[in-house]
């Protein structure tokens, strides 16, 4: 591991991005150029404290997780993303399926959409990135791990995993959810990501086992998905998916339609979620 490299390069990154760049405000008038430290942290979803010891060369060893997500944060290509596990005395990923980390094209895209909640999904489900609104509307899946990262597991196996969606809707939510998943596996089916998911799936869920027996298989596009939020009530949203060529990332937006009821409450859940961002 080149500690002093990786400083550098980690600093040098941060200096060429602005807030606009990845979709946050603008806030103080700031004496250098580039994004602050605790704002990369906030992007990579680690603390600020673990970020700035890494640019400062000092402190522990990064994992592989840990620098998948320095990269996701700092919106690094792929060539960039290399150099910086490199640097850190790792191979960098080379195994054929969605991976973790996001294409700087979907991540462009998402820090635009700053007024509608929006994030990039594995094609298994996992996610990669979200803006602040779907942090506001879902929860911040960086505060989560392994499996608690992915809405299946989520929605199958953890007791709140559910709570946002109606009980009317669940069970075709459900129907959905595993008919997608079958589509993932049928792509890849010697991918140990999405086989090992399914497998635990399977044994932690009775309801999933069921659903996975009946072998319904719709790989998942437009919808319309309703959210029950804790502060602002129920939204009824459209579900646009828009699936890249290879369909192993997916960028997953929700609308209301103007005028309408959701539509006021989207726009006080924008708010509530700018005041957690800020303050």
């Amino acid at each position: 591991m080149d500690r002093t490299e990786l400083a550098d390069f980690l600093r040098r990154s941060r200096a060429r991005l602005t807030p606009a760049d990845v979709g946050l405000p603008p806030g103080a008038r700031r004496r250098t150029p580039g994004l602050r430290r605790e704002e990369v942290a906030q992007l990579a979803g680690m603390s600020a404290d673990h970020y700035t010891r890494l640019e400062q060369a000092r402190g522990s060893r990064p994992s592989r997780q840990m620098l998948a997500a320095v990269a996701r944060g700092l919106r690094l290509g792929d060539d960039e993303r290399d150099h910086l596990f490199h640097l850190a005395g790792e191979e960098p990923p080379r195994a054929r399926g969605a991976g973790a980390h996001v294409r700087p094209g979907l991540l462009l895209i998402l820090d635009r959409l700053t007024d509608t909640p929006a994030q990039v999904l594995a094609d298994c489900g996992d996610v990669l990135a979200q803006n602040a609104l779907s942090r506001a509307l879902s929860g911040d899946a960086a505060d989560r791990a392994g499996d608690g990262r992915n809405i299946v597991w989520r929605f199958f196996a953890e007791p709140d995993g559910r709570a946002l969606i109606p009980p009317e809707d669940r069970a075709d939510v459900a129907r959905r959810a595993v008919a997608d998943l079958r589509a993932t596996l049928a792509r890849r089916p010697d991918d140990a990501r999405v086989t090992g998911l399914v497998r635990r799936l399977r044994a932690r869920s009775a309801e999933f086992a069921a659903l996975w027996q009946a072998h319904d298989v719709a790989v998942r596009r437009r919808e319309v998905k309703r959210f029950v939020h804790p502060v602002v009530g129920l939204l009824e949203l459209d579900c646009e998916v828009l699936l890249n060529p290879d369909h192993d990332q997916r960028l997953v937006v929700y609308t209301a339609r103007p005028g309408s009821e959701s539509y006021e409450r989207l726009e006080l859940l924008r708010v509530v979620g700018l005041q957690r961002l800020t303050g």
